[in-house]
């Protein structure tokens, strides 16, 4: 055997070592039944420091104080409408993981939804956090942790970080549990996070080799149903030996996120091209306005007059066709989209375009 085909044979099982990866079956899909659950609530953060709502700008910011006080035992005059500074109405989301007891403490996050300046040094009085069914399944209240600063002098400010919202670790208390359906029924059902059919038949593959054939059956492309215990005492011995068997995933699609806020552009190492070319000009709009002054004459009984005298620009610079050789790699993909000389921004379009001519071979996803 030649040296050339002795490397040959090393490289094709590097990249097969690459390709295909021993995954726990936890890792590839989760538990039906076993989820996470999203939780709002309406609140009010008191103690700012003369950084909260406009009161005139957020009526609802008084009618809930109006409210909170009336339920307190405080009754304010008929027509009275205060001025606070110190208070903002803000939502509390929080999630709600799975097995949550009541007692069990969650974290929340606090994001103004009026003209609060800022949410730093403020304290979340009691809010209720409802679920989609509309019941209370946990109560928040506490300090305000803001990760961030700012200041404002003479028309001049200052501001690190975002100070409209905020966390408090632990701040809430789950009131009332969520049934899972773990234990119920004789089978259990493990969801993929994408539908893959390779890895769904490894998978009823790796299961029914492990605990005996006919153990495991592929519903379709996402799903895979197990036959679990019927001792219901025993099925977390058995969850705990299920998710941590070795499966062999299969190899992901290429595929290319583009943020079009930000103009990010990620591609995995799948991403190929085909031959093409590409030209790429950029077009600058310049819009310029000067104001004009026009004075009258003495004793004209005239009026001073201002105008504006507006200019356009239009400049449009040469693009340059460049011929992209096709690129088996994403190193090659990379180094040919560097060629044009392109912005970030820019990407977006060409990538976009060489999709449509179906020289990019790889999913476009935009965010």
């Amino acid at each position: 055997m030649t040296r050339f085909r002795v490397c040959a044979l090393l490289l094709a099982g590097l990249l097969i070592g690459q390709a295909a990866s021993a995954e726990r079956i936890k890792d590839l899909m989760s538990v039906q039944g076993v989820r996470n659950n999203q939780l709002v609530g309406y609140g009010i953060v008191v103690g700012l420091d003369g950084t909260g709502d406009q009161t005139t700008q957020t009526p609802f910011t008084i009618q809930t104080i109006n409210s909170m006080l009336s339920n307190l035992g405080v009754q304010l005059p008929p027509g009275t409408n205060p001025q606070l500074k110190n208070v903002a109405a803000v939502m509390v989301t929080a999630t709600l993981p799975a097995y949550a007891r009541p007692g069990q403490p969650i974290d929340v996050t606090v994001s103004s939804m009026g003209n609060a300046k800022s949410l730093r040094g403020g304290t979340l009085l009691m809010t209720p956090l409802k679920g989609a069914d509309a019941q209370v399944y946990a109560v928040a209240q506490g300090s305000l942790l803001v990760p961030g600063a700012g200041a404002s002098a003479g028309g001049t400010s200052t501001t690190i970080n975002h100070l409209s919202a905020g966390r408090i670790p632990g701040g809430a208390t789950v009131e009332r549990a969520v049934p899972t359906p773990l234990g119920q029924g004789d089978f259990v059902h493990l969801e993929s996070q994408s539908a893959d059919f390779t890895t769904i038949a490894r998978v009823m593959s790796t299961i029914n080799s492990t605990f005996g054939e006919g153990a495991a059956t592929a519903v379709d492309g996402r799903v895979v149903r197990v036959i679990a215990p019927a001792d219901p005492s025993q099925r977390i011995a058995f969850m705990s030996r299920l998710e941590n068997l070795q499966v062999t995933s299969g190899e992901a699609s290429p595929k290319v996120v583009m943020n079009a806020r930000t103009g990010s552009v990620v591609m995995n190492q799948l991403v190929t091209l085909a031959p093409c070319a590409v030209s790429h000009g950029n077009l600058t709009v310049s819009v310029q306005a000067q104001p004009q002054v026009s004075q009258p004459g003495a004793l004209s009984a005239g009026r001073t007059a201002v105008t504006e005298q507006a200019t356009v620009e239009i400049k449009s610079d040469q693009g340059k066709v460049i011929s992209m050789p096709a690129a088996p790699s994403l190193n090659d993909v990379v180094r040919a989209l560097n060629a044009v000389g392109a912005t970030p921004q820019d990407l977006l379009g060409i990538l976009q375009a060489m999709k449509s001519a179906g020289a990019l071979r790889a999913e476009l996803e935009i965010i």
